[in-house]
């Protein structure tokens, strides 16, 4: 089996490694992917689900390319929700509640049916380099496997420390060996490493609580689903989740705890995430508040175990257990395992180029928490474009990068790569300045055709969504061509409280209206016959209504993303010698010096790089 040299090699089989291992095998590389535990692979260490604000727009952007991460979160979802539906829809965001093991089940499966696709259970110790060029890599067997590309995806596993309260022991999750000397070689070929630190709440038995006392979290009542292809079905039906809230009781019986939390007593020095801290953080910085939120989510369709969403904790597991007993519906609450905080080694991110490769080591690549982001979704988007890229070089083509104006993705990957992170980096919708354009509604007309273009998007899939476009195009033409009636219209608009028509107009004019929306459009009769005529599903619908809707705030933003393009296309050497630039700022040559940024639009993102230092260097690139 070894004696061959494969193409790409995956190390880690959570949702980086699982999404990097299938996109270089279906793009046609022969693929080995390395795993510690084959029972493990994509398994949910942390909550049962997928999605949510930003991070929904990304499992889209995955499906749109090809990526498995929508379609598994489909067939395995126990529950729907659209957030962020009163919001515009730039937020709008799907989130899935997932069954637990139907999901690594599931994500087993697919990778099992993926044609050029081989599987390892063992740990990977070590690396194989010959000069300056990744030749494969070493097992703690001793075995060697060569390779003309390797992607790293070690997840919490790299000298992972686990800690509850004053107990510490190595591990990568709970019950699971850490991976040792990767580290430690990287660091011999010049890395820079650091710690991280994350952590999950206590799994407990469902069947100890009393879900009268919490208020239930039902699903959307018509769910949607996340994959853009026809191979899922939205859910017929759904569990719900529940909310119950910490008192000031739970956060004295915590507090007693704090003189042996390792977040406290300096047994923890790495940092955590900010956007998800633990509950011991979240009562000591906001100590005016008397009560958090705790979501009461389900594993899965008929496991008792649930998730204590809210309620992460490094703190002994009997104040865990006493705190969390006085949390309202918990009275009886019995613990499957208590929470745990683990630390573990990554290496910021600025040492990569935009297709995650090193920048030192020639075909290594780096995808998920290994560059300091936290999430299933951030991780598995890292995995799918380290998998591609690592085809596209062994195959000597040119690199796939998405732009910040394409894709959530290009987002991340660009704010990682310019900026680093030095505590667990999360998405949101925030951090993308277009998003009115990366909205999750349109993620396969942004990306379907350029990887249906490298060969990892099918054509069936691109066919489904050009058809999609035109039936969208057409319909916003025939609201643009049709006219309406105002003893037709005006009892509508008189309902939604919008002034009435006087004259007979052109439908799009009134359904530009921001009062009105497409279920009044259907009233109509004509928009209702040209809808069943035509067949006409709801993700159709929805692209009318926003193209008619926000058509003047998405041109706007194109034109905008068109004038930062411009910048993108002026390429910076990578031996540019920003020295002889006297006019730059010490600070800016100093960073430029250490990233060296491919254009002049990723110099303008990084930190401490001013307007006038890119005017400097856009004045000598004229020259």
């Amino acid at each position: 089996m070894f004696d061959r040299t494969y193409d790409v090699i995956v190390v880690g089989a959570g949702h980086a490694g699982s999404e990097a291992a299938a996109a270089a095998a279906n793009m046609g590389s022969k693929t080995l992917l390395i795993t510690m535990n084959l029972q493990n692979i994509a398994q949910m260490s942390c909550n049962p689900a997928m999605g949510g604000i930003a991070k929904g727009q990304i499992v889209r952007e995955i499906d749109a390319m090809g990526g498995y991460s929508g379609i598994v979160s489909d067939k395995t979802a126990i529950q729907f929700k659209m957030l962020n539906k009163s919001k515009g829809p730039a937020m709008w965001s799907p989130r899935v509640q997932s069954d637990r093991m139907r999901f690594a089940e599931e994500w087993r499966l697919m990778l099992e049916q993926t044609p050029n696709l081989d599987f390892y259970q063992e740990m990977v110790s070590g690396l194989i380099v010959e000069n300056g060029k990744i030749a494969g890599v070493k097992t703690s067997l001793g075995i060697e496997v060569k390779a003309k590309a390797v992607v790293l995806t070690n997840g919490t596993f790299l000298n992972g420390l686990i800690h509850i309260g004053e107990k510490q022991f190595g591990g990568g999750r709970a019950g699971e060996r850490a991976a040792t000397g990767i580290t430690e070689e990287l660091i011999a070929l010049g890395f820079n490493a650091g710690r991280m630190k994350t952590g999950t709440p206590p799994r407990v038995d469902g069947r100890s609580l009393d879900y009268s006392k919490m208020q239930e979290q039902p699903g959307d009542e018509i769910p949607e689903k996340f994959s853009y292809s026809g191979e899922t079905k939205p859910l017929e039906k759904q569990r719900s989740c529940h909310m119950t809230y910490t008192s000031p009781i739970v956060h004295d019986l915590l507090r007693e705890g704090f003189d042996r939390s390792p977040m406290f007593n300096g047994r923890i020095k790495s940092i955590g995430p900010r956007y998800c801290p633990s509950i011991e953080d979240k009562i000591n910085r906001f100590a005016d508040k008397d009560r958090h939120q705790i979501f009461v989510e389900p594993e899965g369709w008929h496991t008792v175990e649930v998730y204590v969403n809210g309620f992460s904790t490094s703190l002994p597991e009997d104040v865990q257990f006493n705190a969390l007993r006085t949390v309202v519906g918990f009275e009886n609450v019995k613990f499957f395992r208590p929470g745990y905080a683990i630390e573990y080694d990554y290496f910021p991110p600025t040492q990569l180029k935009h297709t995650l490769e090193t920048k030192l080591v020639e075909n290594l690549f780096f995808a998920g928490q290994i560059n300091g982001t936290t999430g299933y979704e951030e991780a598995a988007s890292q995995g799918l474009m380290a998998g591609i890229n690592a085809h596209l070089k062994v195959c000597e083509k040119e690199p796939f990068i998405l732009k910040r104006n394409e894709a959530y993705i290009g987002v991340l990957i660009d704010d990682l790569i310019t900026k680093g992170t030095e505590e667990p980096y999360r998405m949101f919708t925030s951090r993308a300045e277009y998003r009115t354009l990366l909205r999750q509604d349109n993620a396969d007309f942004r990306l379907t055709p350029r990887s249906n273009a490298i060969g990892l998007a099918s054509d069936e899939r691109l066919h489904r969504m050009e058809k999609k476009k035109d039936n969208a195009d057409a319909f916003i033409h025939f609201f643009k061509e049709t006219s309406v009636d105002p003893e037709e219209m005006n009892p509508i608009l008189e309902e939604k409280k919008s002034s009435p028509m006087k004259q007979s107009g052109k439908m799009y004019k009134v359904f530009s209206r921001p009062n009105i929306t497409m279920q009044d459009m259907l009233r109509v009769g004509e928009v209702k016959d040209y809808v069943e005529k035509n067949g006409l599903d709801s993700e159709v619908m929805d692209q009318a209504e926003i193209q008619v809707k926000y058509s003047g705030y998405i041109e706007k933003e194109k034109n905008n993303a068109d004038k930062l393009n411009r910048l993108e296309d002026i390429t910076i050497p990578a031996n540019f010698d920003y020295d002889k630039l006297k006019s730059l700022s010490f600070e800016a040559r100093e960073k430029l010096k250490d990233i060296r940024p491919a254009t002049l639009s990723q110099a303008s993102r990084i930190s401490g790089v001013s307007p006038s230092d890119i005017s400097v260097m856009l004045v000598y690139m004229g020259r």
